[in-house]
């Protein structure tokens, strides 16, 4: 199969990218022919399939980003592929990989009323009706119930049209038990003592992953927790409003700020808790790749993966809606806990026994399977499925 794959920007450190390098991978493997249409692709290209980047550029992101269907919507009549495989929402696509969460459901609960006059509220709205509205016959691929539900909610005739995968965490991330050596060292290097909980965020987008919530919940914390505790935030975004903030409540000698980095298996074993509040996230790899790692998670329920955290009882998770009192509350409980709640081994046995790792086969399956289903070509050579 001719399989054209569209992502507005790839770099190694987030989630929707890591997502999409799996599953072409998958397909390479598979023999499938890959063309990438990016705007910006940041870190090394791989070998086995062409990346074109937009030959152009523009003073506003919503025009960069009609300019850029309007650019692909050319190149794929040019290429003719099976199947065009979309990681943003966008016009053209025979497949969607849903690794945002519903525009709709974000406006009407996150945003002023006036947001909907907006010219980014027209522009995304129209994208999103573009893959889920009812004259769309795009697929969509969703990672959870919770995201599944937002888009029904909005988009009611969509929902024969959805098909949800298993998360696709990598199966390395999956641990027997910490590890004290890589704890030892790792704390040594942050200059983080033994007797001093280590609170760790990863995540890029410091704003939708909650960083503040996070802030303000650790400077609820009593005198004495302050003084045997640190947070690491692991990510790329802009730490300086943060870091203002984190002055401002008195708790700056807390808080690091690390650049996205490849080690982060390594943070996971060697601090106490993942610190998640996030505002809005359709999956959340980290929350896994924690629990499976032995590390004890906090959480929001607006997270799609959080529910994976009740499951396998590996931490908790703030309800929806969100009270700050309630994260404050729970993340003091947490660490009175850490030693005799049973959080990380749970977690690690979580790990082993449910399916968190087969999100690229499963995900290219349906691929070949939609691809069938059109009458495309499925293998390599042409057969049908």
């Amino acid at each position: 199969m001719k399989l054209c794959f569209l992502i507005y920007r790839y770099f190694p450190y987030g989630g929707q990218q890591r997502d999409f390098f799996k599953i072409v991978s998958e397909c390479l493997t598979r023999g499938h022919e890959v063309e990438v249409y990016a705007l910006r692709w940041q870190g090394e290209q791989p070998q086995g399939f062409n990346v074109t980047l937009a030959p152009f550029n523009s003073m506003g992101r919503l025009g960069l980003y009609r300019r850029y269907s309007d650019w692909v919507a050319e190149k794929i009549v040019t290429s003719d592929p099976d199947l065009v495989i979309g990681f943003n929402k966008m016009p053209h696509l025979d497949v969607y990989f849903a690794a945002d969460s519903c525009f709709l459901h974000k406006a009407a609960t996150q945003r002023g009323h006036y947001y909907k006059y907006t010219p980014r509220f027209k522009h995304f709205s129209m994208y999103e009706e573009a893959v889920f509205g009812a004259d769309s016959k795009t697929r969509a691929l969703v990672l959870s119930s919770l995201q599944q539900n937002q888009y029904i909610d909005y988009y009611p005739k969509c929902a024969e049209r959805l098909h949800q995968v298993p998360p696709g965490i990598s199966v390395d991330r999956r641990r027997d038990s910490v590890d004290p050596h890589v704890r030892a060292t790792l704390r040594a290097e942050l200059c983080v003592a033994e007797n001093e909980a280590l609170l760790l965020q990863v995540g890029s987008g410091f704003r939708i992953k909650g960083v503040d919530r996070a802030l303000y919940a650790i400077a609820s914390l009593p005198a004495h927790w302050q003084k045997l505790m640190r947070y690491v935030l692991v990510g790329e975004g802009k730490p300086d409003n943060y870091l203002r903030l984190a002055r401002k409540l008195g708790i700056g000698e807390l808080v690091s700020v690390l650049p996205g980095r490849d080690d982060i298996p390594r943070f996971l074993q060697s601090a106490d808790l993942l610190l998640h509040p996030a505002y809005m996230e359709s999956a959340g790899h980290v929350l896994l790749e924690a629990t499976i790692s032995g590390l004890p998670v906090l959480t929001t329920a607006s997270c799609g993966y959080a529910s994976h955290i009740e499951q396998a009882q590996s931490g908790e998770v703030c309800t929806e809606p969100f009270q700050q009192t309630e994260l404050n509350s729970r993340l003091l409980g947490m660490l009175e806990s850490l030693t005799t709640s049973g959080w990380s081994a749970r977690g690690l046995e979580y790990g082993k026994r449910t399916d968190l790792y087969s999100l690229p086969q499963a995900a290219t399956d349906i691929i070949e399977r939609l691809a069938a289903a059109d009458g495309k070509n499925s293998g390599s050579e042409g057969e049908s499925l």
